[in-house]
């Protein structure tokens, strides 16, 4: 035996229903906050000075890690990548 029971109502309804909470207050409160801090962070950030951390060598550090990338790549793949030569194809 099935036994089906739809119920066509908004979340708020379910939410009073259930006995639960109306949160919509706090969570606009708390996104705002948070807004706010996202907000002065990125005002503080100083771009030439994130760029000095992340590439200390200048040009030669980018250089550098774009090269570990590309070992690390290559080492992940487990060898020449497809279409390099060596196989008849067909």
């Amino acid at each position: 035996m099935k036994v089906k029971i739809e119920i066509d109502c908004t979340p708020e309804e379910a939410r009073a229903f259930c006995g639960m909470p109306d949160l919509t207050a706090a969570h606009a409160a708390m996104a705002k906050g948070l807004e706010a801090r996202i907000a002065d962070a990125v005002g503080s950030i100083d771009p030439e000075a994130l760029l000095k951390a992340w590439l200390p060598g200048g040009l030669k550090g980018f250089e550098s890690m774009q090269q570990a990338f590309w070992e690390g790549f290559g080492q992940a793949g487990g060898g020449a990548p497809k279409g390099s030569g060596g196989g008849g194809g067909g």
